[in-house]
């Protein structure tokens, strides 16, 4: 049976299929998010490759807005978690709890224990409570007082910070910014865009209701696990297999950066390319799905030389140099 054609899903998509569903969910989320379509793809693109999306842009552009129309249009459980200088680890994954009835200590769940985390602000609280993350991020399993416990699948972090703000910021470390499958830099909106926000909330649109918005649950887990299954039925050649490789390798071999693309990223890179070929509709990847998703999935895995970053380089602008000059398969 293939998942992408004989699976409607609890939402009971019109089409059937588990394409469809998620091409509903990005319709949906477009009820209360004006404008931020590669944004909304990379979300969808981090659920089918199980992985965690960090998002930057300055305030007021809707990344906290963006993440919370994401879990109204999934049947998924989602919870919230404002990340500020004192918050501690347990705040995160939870701790044991002494019970006066029992007499003895039981463990209760933090906030991770959940399908869609939102962590806002990461960079405003200290190392110790951004590592209380890596372990949930990577194993899928929260470990306290000795006994690993596994998070419910799907799971996805999704973390904001902002890139203008440095005073009272902790900056994520590299080890942590390695386990997040993508970047997503969320822009100011062009005029047009932002002339349609203000005529929705001049309209009466509330973001803190996107149920009266209109935003419904229009896909769940039977849906993304079909979807998923599908991804992983898309055919990947050698020769895009070499490109992917070749691209992360030019990374290392950069004069501009200090760090270059682990084996980690590489993998990263053929998965979210994969994914964006199948959701595209197609069921092989090209390098043009490679050039896609190039920069969300790894300038955040490239570090600049100081020099470089003094003369204006950027790491997109280094991985789209790269990109310009490793032959393309033919």
């Amino acid at each position: 049976m293939d998942p992408t054609t004989d699976n409607a899903g609890p939402s009971g998509n019109p089409g059937g299929t588990a394409r469809d569903a998620l091409e509903a969910l990005r319709a949906e989320i477009a009820k209360a998010v004006v404008g931020q379509d590669p944004a909304v793809t990379g979300l969808v693109v981090a659920l089918l490759c199980r992985g965690h999306v960090l998002l930057e842009g300055v305030p007021g552009v809707a990344k906290t807005l963006l993440v919370r129309a994401l879990a109204s249009a999934l049947e998924l459980d989602t919870k919230r978690v404002q990340f500020t200088p004192d918050l501690m680890p347990s705040d995160v994954t939870g701790s044991l709890v002494y019970d006066t009835r029992s007499a003895e200590f039981s463990f209760q769940p933090g906030p991770v224990f959940t399908n869609l985390l939102l962590a806002d602000e990461i960079n405003r609280t200290p190392p110790k409570t951004q590592s209380s993350l890596l372990e949930a991020m990577e194993e899928r399993q929260v470990t306290v007082d000795g006994t690993p416990r596994p998070l419910p699948d799907p799971f996805l972090v999704a973390a904001t910070q902002n890139p203008v703000e440095y005073e009272g910021t902790y900056p994520l470390p590299e080890a942590q910014l390695d386990r997040f499958l993508l970047k997503l830099t969320i822009p100011l909106p062009s005029r047009q865009d932002e002339i349609d926000v203000l005529t929705r909330h001049a309209e009466g649109f509330n973001p803190r209701d996107l149920r009266a918005a209109g935003v419904r649950p229009v896909a769940g887990p039977a849906d993304l696990e079909a979807a998923r299954a599908a991804v992983a039925k898309t055919t990947i050649s050698p020769e895009i297999t070499a490109y992917v490789v070749d691209i992360c390798r030019a990374t290392r071999e950069s004069p501009s950066l200090t760090l270059g693309v682990s084996p980690r990223g590489a993998t990263a890179l053929l998965a979210t390319a994969r994914a964006w070929a199948w959701l595209t509709g197609r069921d092989y990847v090209i390098p043009d799905d490679v050039k896609a998703l190039a920069l969300p999935t790894l300038r955040h895995r490239v570090q600049l030389r100081p020099e470089a970053e003094m003369e204006g380089v950027t790491p997109d602008s280094v991985i789209n140099a790269i990109l310009a000059h490793v032959p393309v398969p033919r």
